[in-house]
């Protein structure tokens, strides 16, 4: 059956017709009479959705359509009006209606709208169990998902929390390195001390320096008094760095040496000061590459890649986009003091297809979007960006007249790439020269798009 459904009405030639119909089209069909034993209903079953009409004696279904979405929030109602009550159908929008339908009926149009509304119910319902799991078990901080990837991540998480190794997070932008990191601290045994962050990135060289060992008063014009570096003021805690992969290369040297010897010498000064702080790096890089590439000391990357947490990145973790979107819509509505009671079924389904290439940080952005332009109680497809919205995953995104159909480089890089595998039954030999990249490579890419689990280490095909 696609869903089980109660139609309301007082007209019995009405509840006959939709009892007689709508077992066709799939859906298991109870009626009730009035408004009361539909509510009593409501109490003793089950229901995926409500098809009732407005203009009914006694309880009215604008009446009716109040009490459901009040009582059974998570049941879809949709009514049925007369063509002269459109006023009252758009009355039953505003308390909450999932959809209104004029009469005389059209059964296609109430089939493909109940088809959505339990749809509707059926992701309202996934997001709710997901919430639920999560929160039971994760521990990690504002860590959101139940998908394997990210119970992997947990498992990875749990076993190294209590230790004092170096640890690297890597990931695409967006994916929530700091996220990580933090949760890290948090359950760590340094968790009462200070988490300390910078972003390498952000800085030139000099100041960068600067932070993070500090430097003795003079050593530079403005030094008019000492400073103590990130290392130093992150002891008892934890140091984050992220972005090490844009690490100036002639601050490395003096990096691997705070790492390996524990201790900081600050610019211009002449003694070494310890530091005891829990180190904790980050990158959307290929550090690898890098390292072959001469942009990054091998002997860094060794010292810094003690311990790697690989984050997937949003487009293979399935519904936890959802459970991701109904968090932040939480947080958002709330800061904005609007009542948001979650997604409308299209605007999930926009949200599951997207193949987003900005990972969490680009759905939070798009969440707090939404709620800014909501005009209803559930946010509609029309809320998303432009981008969202219109995203077609089907097309090959190479060459495009129309400028929305362009994709990010990095997302053509991976599309290619996976038809490439697909095409050659998963023979990592064959897809690698094709693609003229070296096995290692290709394999750092395929786990990051979900293909491999980081233990896979056999040849398909």
């Amino acid at each position: 059956m696609t869903g089980r459904i109660l139609v309301v009405d007082d007209d019995a030639a009405m509840r006959e017709l939709l009892e007689t119909a709508l077992p066709r089209r799939g859906y298991e069909v109870a009626s009730a009479a009035s408004g009361a034993l539909a509510l009593q209903r409501l109490g003793e079953e089950g229901y995926d959705a409500v098809v009732s009409d407005l203009a009914m004696a006694e309880m009215d279904g604008l009446a009716l359509c109040e009490r459901i979405v009040s009582g059974y929030p998570d049941v879809p109602v949709i009514v049925l009006t007369a063509f002269g009550s459109l006023e009252s159908a758009v009355a039953a929008i505003r308390v909450g209606a999932y959809d209104y339908l004029t009469k005389p009926v059209q059964l296609d149009a109430l089939s493909i709208a109940l088809s959505r509304a339990v749809e509707h119910r059926r992701l309202r319902e996934e997001v709710k169990r997901l919430r639920r799991t999560s929160e039971a078990r994760m521990g990690y901080g504002e860590l959101v998902g139940e998908s394997a990837a990210m119970r992997a991540v947990y498992d990875l998480l749990g076993r190294i929390a209590e230790s004092n190794a170096t640890v690297l997070i890597t990931g695409e932008s967006g994916t929530g390195k700091e996220v990580v990191a933090r949760a890290l601290h948090r359950q760590g045994v340094r968790r009462a001390g200070p988490f300390v962050a910078i972003n390498c990135a952000a800085m030139p060289e000099a100041l960068l320096e600067s932070e993070l060992f500090g430097h003795a008063k003079g050593a530079f014009t403005d030094a008019r008094t000492a400073r103590t570096g990130l290392f130093v003021q992150a002891s008892s805690g934890t140091l984050f760095l992220d972005e090490i992969g844009e690490l100036p290369l002639a601050l490395q040297p003096k990096l691997l040496r705070a790492l390996q010897e524990r201790v900081v010498r600050p610019i211009g000064g002449n003694n070494e000061v310890p530091f005891d702080a829990h180190i904790v790096a980050a990158t959307n890089r290929d550090l690898e590459s890098a390292v072959e590439e001469g942009r990054f000391r091998q002997d860094l990357f060794f010292r810094i890649n003690v311990i790697q947490v690989e984050l997937p990145p949003l487009r293979t973790r399935g519904a936890d986009v959802l459970l991701l979107a109904d968090t932040f819509l939480r947080t958002f509505a709330s800061q904005a003091k609007k009542t948001i009671r979650g997604l409308s079924s299209a605007a999930s389904e926009k949200l599951l297809a997207y193949a987003w290439p900005g990972n969490v940080r680009e759905l939070s952005n798009a969440m707090e979007r939404a709620v800014a332009l909501a005009r209803f109680e559930e946010i509609q497809a029309d809320d998303l960006p432009d981008r969202v919205k219109q995203y077609r995953p089907s097309q090959v995104l190479i060459v495009a007249d129309d400028p929305s159909e362009l994709a990010p480089l990095e997302e053509v890089e991976r599309r290619y790439i996976l038809r490439v595998f697909e095409a050659v039954q998963g023979n990592r030999s064959r897809a690698a020269k094709i693609l003229a990249l070296d096995r290692k490579t290709l394999r750092r890419k395929l786990i990051a798009y979900g293909e491999l689990s980081v233990d896979d280490t056999e040849d398909r095909g």
